[in-house]
């Protein structure tokens, strides 16, 4: 695992799927973490012989409802990763909101289809 250098951060590895969560409530701090983080996950994953595939790297910003959005552009060398709405993380569906309304949404999409079928 590469050594991370802010003490908000953890990683979560499960087979071949990584993630990574990073706290801060100072935005410019966070920017600065990010890319910092980004550089030694790069490095690590070149000392291992692998590499970062920019077209599946999402992230996904929690935000409380009272709060604004700030508009993060995440990108390390030129390869930029895109935002999302929300995430499939071990079967889960999470969401920015942290609600469960897609993850039930997608369920109810598949009881439908197997109700269907019977």
């Amino acid at each position: 695992m590469p050594k991370l250098a802010t003490i908000g951060t953890k990683i979560l590895l499960y087979t071949d799927d990584t993630s990574i969560i990073v706290t801060s409530s100072n935005m410019e701090n966070f920017e600065t973490q990010i890319d910092k983080i980004f550089g030694d996950i790069n490095n690590w994953f070149k000392i291992n012989q692998l590499v970062l595939n920019y077209n599946k790297t999402h992230y996904l910003q929690f935000n409380m409802k009272n709060s604004r959005d700030y508009d993060l552009k995440l990108n390390y060398q030129g390869n930029y990763v895109r935002s999302s709405t929300n995430i499939k993380f071990l079967g889960l569906i999470i969401d920015d909101s942290l609600s469960w309304k897609a993850h039930i949404d997608q369920m109810m999409s598949k009881l439908n289809t197997v109700c269907f079928v019977i």
